[in-house]
């Protein structure tokens, strides 16, 4: 499946129970020896009864994460197409809380991703106290950014031109950070009016990936704060667009919208190491 060109393998783990080690997600993932794919899904059972299902994110070198927001939009369409709920609103387990996602009558899949997080602590961020932006270094060069979580860690660069942006060189470097201790997503983010930017995304644990919901919820969220844009914004990723909601407040929620499809159903065979 794919939400605007970021790309997922699926996996039912309700009708019978999926194990997964770190080594077989690597060999799903692979674009060459695998199915290919920037995130492995898992669609299980909830541990806490006011959830659906639960939802679990692993990224194409295997490490687990926190969220996804255009997973997340696949795995309301996925539950849907295999018959495993029709409920036009899901309330969805996730590693750090209950996730509510909305199909509408067009097709379309809304996520509500939460509050984003500011506080440097809670991304978590290493920092001495909490700021709209902040100065980090580089190889001997500042950079400026804005840091913030969506679930998983960001940093939001804002340039002049995302095409020429130093998504591949820097985005690395951000990501792996000693700043961020458990690594970061990075977005370059172009503004466009106040309503619509562009946008790259370096991934964590993935790389370079065609779009990233979060991604484009955090670039929104600090774009906001730092009074560059209005309520509502289109984010344009190379693999298609995404709308961006969020009302300003601390306790306001981030919602997320955009296209979502599934492209094939198959069957592969995993070694056990």
């Amino acid at each position: 499946m794919h939400g605007a060109g970021n790309d997922f393998v699926v996996i039912d783990a309700v009708t019978r129970k999926v194990v997964l080690k770190p080594a077989q997600i690597r060999r799903l993932a692979d674009r060459h020896r695998g199915i290919g794919c920037d995130q492995v899904l898992l669609v299980e059972p909830p541990d806490q009864p006011e959830a659906d299902f639960r939802y679990r994110i692993f990224n194409a070198d295997g490490s687990e994460a926190g969220q996804c927001g255009n997973g997340a939009r696949c795995f309301a369409r996925f539950v849907r197409e295999k018959r495993l709920s029709f409920k036009q609103i899901l309330n969805v387990q996730t590693r750090d809380g209950i996730m509510q996602l909305e199909t509408l009558e067009d097709g379309r899949v809304l996520a509500n991703l939460g509050s984003p997080r500011i506080e440097p602590t809670q991304v978590p961020f290493t920092a001495d106290s909490c700021q709209l932006d902040y100065d980090i270094e580089v190889d001997g060069q500042r950079h400026t950014i804005g840091v913030l979580s969506m679930g998983n860690p960001h940093a939001v660069l804002w340039v002049d031109d995302v095409e020429q942006a130093p998504v591949i060189s820097l985005g690395p470097r951000i990501e792996t950070h000693t700043r961020f201790p458990e690594g970061a997503n990075v977005g370059f983010a172009q503004w466009v009016s106040r309503t619509e930017i562009k946008l790259r995304v370096w991934e964590r644990g993935a790389g370079e990936t065609q779009a990233c919901g979060t991604a484009a919820c955090a670039a929104v969220v600090h774009g906001i704060r730092s009074q560059r844009l209005d309520a509502t914004v289109t984010a344009l990723l190379p693999g298609g667009k995404l709308t961006v909601t969020w009302a300003g407040s601390d306790e306001s929620p981030v919602w997320l919208g955009g296209p979502t499809a599934s492209v094939f159903d198959g069957v592969i065979k995993l070694r056990n190491g």
